[in-house]
């Protein structure tokens, strides 16, 4: 298992964890330490005391203790020591202890220091510890307070490490919080304009690194709407100059009554060139930005249809597979696209069907055919403008070579990716991707 694949995914689970981990190894770090030399040695300290109280008691007694001896060192145990004195006259101490880890050091202290035969035991009520000594003629019983050989500082330590962690935490998460909004702003912003859609409610905000990214991505956009609006303005300034004696050609073939084979093929030529003409001026208005608004793709593909196939013959939308919602997209651009589409299909191809699938965060169109199609070397090479395919399609039904690449870059605009596979009619399927 890779590491990227139990890693968190985005910059503020990243951060957190890069915060988190340290505290929790520190915290586990600690109560290692804790447990293993403090905890450990205060026990052992704690049982050693413990174990010589009880000595003094039972050296006090002495092997066989009389009345008078065992009250009054019932007395002294509970004034000094705070233990309970029980004596078990003529009592045989059970065999076959079984003790617990915890009473471990307690245990080695009871043999190292009373040198008689004892059991351990605790009240299942009180938590009480319960040690049986047994003396010639009895059984001395040792009722104590577990105070006496647990230190509760254990449990407040583990949790004052509990409730820091917790409180440095929160605060984190605050601080990482107010650090990663203007990163997600940002990249939102950096996202719709990815998708063809307008920003205007970006502020550069955050830190010194994000008000830089900020400014270069104000920077850019700027620089990008300006290239796009004056190559559109030169391209339609062009196209005006050209129109003008054009039509004037036009004009003067039109008021000859008859026409020369010369004249007649001039009128073509001139009609071809302002067909180029409205082929460019198609070209760079795709580039324009158009405004964003709600539309519905499944309506704009069946007007598309019926414009590119008005008697229906051809073109055969299938049922989407799933409901297509109503998104943000320009309507003209995704027109004109999927009107040239259709177009080639129809001028190349016999049949033609459309389907439609939606997914989480995109939507896709299917473009199926039976024609020739586009050799699988050639498709990179047919998304480029001006950019016509000998093989691939018939060079006699002339074009300029920026229908597809008209329909890339709409495509592009928007944020999603146009792509030339083989279709199961035989022919070119046309896959267009557009984010929801």
């Amino acid at each position: 298992m890779r590491l990227r694949n139990v890693t968190p995914k985005s910059l503020f689970g990243r951060m957190l964890a890069i915060i988190l981990v340290p505290i929790i190894l520190v915290q586990i770090i600690s109560v290692f330490i804790f447990y293993e030399r403090h905890w450990d040695s205060v026990s052992r300290h704690m049982s050693s005391n413990l174990a010589n109280d009880l000595g003094f008691l039972i050296d006090e007694l002495g092997p066989s203790p009389s009345n008078e001896q065992r009250a009054l060192s019932a007395t002294r145990a509970r004034q000094y020591f705070g233990i309970i004195f029980y004596w078990f006259e003529g009592g045989i101490l059970k065999p076959n202890q079984l003790l617990e880890n915890k009473f471990t050091n307690f245990k080695l202290a009871l043999e190292n220091r009373i040198k008689k035969p004892f059991y351990l035991s605790t009240e299942e009520n009180t938590g009480r510890i319960i040690v049986d000594i047994q003396l010639a003629n009895g059984i001395v019983r040792m009722n104590i307070d577990k105070k006496r050989l647990f230190v509760s500082t254990g449990l407040t330590f583990i949790m004052w490490s509990i409730g820091a962690s917790v409180i440095l935490f929160s605060i984190a998460i605050i601080f990482l919080r107010g650090q990663v909004r203007p990163i997600l702003r940002l990249a939102q912003a950096a996202r719709q304009i990815g998708f063809g859609r307008d920003v205007t409610n970006y502020q550069i905000e955050g830190a010194t690194e994000v008000r830089l990214a900020g400014r270069a991505f104000q920077a850019m956009r700027h620089r990008l709407k300006r290239q796009i609006t004056e190559r559109m303005d030169l391209l339609a300034g062009v196209s005006h100059d050209l129109r003008t004696p054009i039509t004037r050609m036009k004009l003067q073939l039109a008021m000859n009554d008859y026409k020369n084979s010369k004249e007649n093929e001039l009128e073509e030529d001139l009609n071809e060139m302002e067909n180029m003409i409205d082929s460019y001026l198609d070209f760079a208005r795709n580039e324009r930005e158009e405004e964003m608004v709600e539309a519905s793709l499944f309506k704009i593909i069946q007007q598309a249809a019926k414009l590119s196939d008005p008697k229906q013959k051809h073109i055969h939308i299938l049922p989407p597979i799933n409901d297509i919602p109503i998104f943000p997209m320009q309507v003209r651009s995704i027109n004109r696209t999927l009107t040239n589409l259709f177009d080639n299909a129809v001028k190349y191809a016999g049949k033609t069907n459309i389907s439609t699938q939606v997914f989480d965060d995109h939507c896709e169109v299917f473009i199926d055919d039976n024609g020739p199609g586009i050799p699988r070397e050639k498709r990179e090479e047919a998304l480029l403008p001006f950019n016509r395919l000998e093989h691939s399609r018939n060079k006699n039904t002339g074009g300029t070579g920026l229908g597809l690449s008209i329909a890339n870059n709409s495509i592009l605009a928007h944020g999603g990716q146009l792509f030339l596979e083989d279709s199961p009619l035989g022919g070119l399927r046309v896959k267009i991707l557009l984010p929801l």
